[in-house]
């Protein structure tokens, strides 16, 4: 890609429509979460209220995704590696959270190109928290 390409390429944060879009896709993720008997060892990771849970996902994703840093500098900094090495992660939670967001990212019609792109950082992501 040509460092023009680059430059007009939208963020993943763009093109899910802002703050708006990845709140969206944060909270399908723990719609999904909850609604699911499948999941029931990755909800069980987690306090009874996600309210908070959501708040940080949908912050860290911002982030991440090329939008704004505000919650990650609220929170003096972020390593999500570290923030989860305490929660137990196993094959089995990762491929319940992977399996959970791609059902999100499908509910909040996330275009085919950016899922492919989104899932393939998801797995090595997951893949990394369960020591795989």
């Amino acid at each position: 890609m040509s460092s023009a390409e680059t430059q007009d390429r939208l963020s993943p944060y763009q093109m899910l429509g802002g703050a708006a879009g990845v709140r969206r896709l944060a909270d399908a993720f723990y719609d999904v979460m909850e609604a699911g008997p499948a999941y029931g060892a990755l909800r069980a990771m987690h306090q009874d209220d996600l309210a908070p849970t959501r708040e940080a996902l949908a912050g860290f994703f911002s982030a991440w995704m090329g939008g704004p840093r505000d919650w990650i500098t609220s929170q003096g900094g972020f390593c999500i590696m570290s923030r989860h090495a305490t929660m137990g992660v196993t094959p089995q939670t990762a491929g319940q959270w992977l399996h959970a967001m791609r059902q999100a990212m499908d509910k909040v019609a996330v275009p085919a190109a950016l899922a492919a792109e989104l899932d393939a950082a998801f797995t090595r992501l997951s893949r990394a928290m369960a020591g795989e």
